[in-house]
């Protein structure tokens, strides 16, 4: 086990039980003295799924070493949505800061370390938001520094501080304000995909048309021009590809076979705090594909003007 471990565990689980074991198996070598499980209720409609919601919780709370253990099981299904951004509220509400898993994230042991001492380092740091486990590239950055910063605070095994999560708003209230105005453009760095791209993405998060949490948080911490701290590798991979997830069911996607990497110790650190563009840009095109989707929407759009002009004019 290691000796190093500060920080308190926020475990979200669901009906899963292998998947929920891996990943508590990991936990349990990091052996935080804190660990808050937090697990939303069965779906009536789906079969056998209270009995796996059973097992999955006696698996996430088969502490074994010196360990506060806090629950928050739901009796009823909040939805993904809802019952994330809940348990993340409860969680703060115990904790000033900590590190967020879910069942389907498999970490490198070296993540906890890794978040511990960089939830301490920028624990007062206003313009970090979040720290996250989640690279996106195959092979490790080869600048010297262990980490950098991006405008994406991505989930798949983060970190962050109650002084952060404390700017959530799930119900994005000041959406409609700032859609019409040049808000993301200026955020974007006048890529018109981007812009395009996150007005689509907030205008069904905001409607409820997309039961998530996380494009919240998204949301939440562009609005405080806040950063991320991002590792040079992934400390953190999804294991849950597969018909069973919620919103990654194609293990043919290159998500699902990115390496999960160590993170060499002592940590390097960048000379200053500035957000790495070209980076950000990468991740626009690759990992949301803004550029792709950009197009596939203008020629939608064309497809519907040429067919309207079909049924008015009677030619193409």
């Amino acid at each position: 086990m290691l000796n190093y471990m500060r920080s308190p565990v926020l475990f979200l689980v669901f009906n899963r039980p292998e998947k929920t074991r891996a990943v508590f198996d990991v936990i349990r070598q990091a052996a935080p003295s804190r660990l808050y499980v937090a697990a939303d209720g069965p779906r009536i409609e789906c079969l056998d799924e209270a009995r796996l919601c059973r097992e999955v919780r006696e698996a996430a709370t088969a502490v074994d070493w010196f360990c506060e253990v806090k629950t928050l099981f739901r009796e009823e299904n909040l939805g993904c949505g809802k019952a994330v951004s809940a348990a993340i509220d409860w969680f703060f509400s115990h904790e000033q800061e900590g590190i967020i898993l879910e069942d389907d994230i498999m970490a490198d042991r070296s993540f906890f370390r890794y978040c511990d001492e960089l939830l301490h380092r920028f624990r007062d740091d206003e313009r970090i938001m979040a720290v996250t486990g989640d690279y996106f590239r195959r092979k490790p950055r080869d600048d010297g520094d262990s980490y950098f910063f991006s405008r994406y605070p991505h989930m798949w095994g983060w970190a962050t501080w109650r002084r952060a999560w404390r700017h959530y708003d799930f119900s994005m209230s000041r959406w409609p304000e700032l859609k019409n105005s040049e808000w993301l453009d200026a955020l974007g760095g006048g890529y018109h995909d981007f812009t395009d791209y996150w007005t689509r993405i907030f205008d069904r998060t905001s409607e409820g048309r997309i039961d998530t949490w996380d494009y919240q948080w998204f949301f939440s911490c562009w609005l405080q021009n806040g950063l991320a701290v991002t590792p040079s590798r992934n400390l953190c991979v999804n294991i849950g590809f597969g018909k069973d997830a919620t919103h990654t069911k194609s293990k043919r996607e290159w998500r699902s076979r990115l390496p999960l990497e160590t993170m060499p110790f002592p940590l390097r650190h960048p000379e200053s705090v500035f957000r790495d563009a070209d980076f950000d840009r990468w991740l626009d095109m690759h990992l949301f594909q803004t550029r792709d989707s950009f197009r596939i929407m203008i020629h939608r759009k064309l497809g519907r003007l040429k067919r309207k002009k079909k049924l008015l004019f009677g030619f193409s």
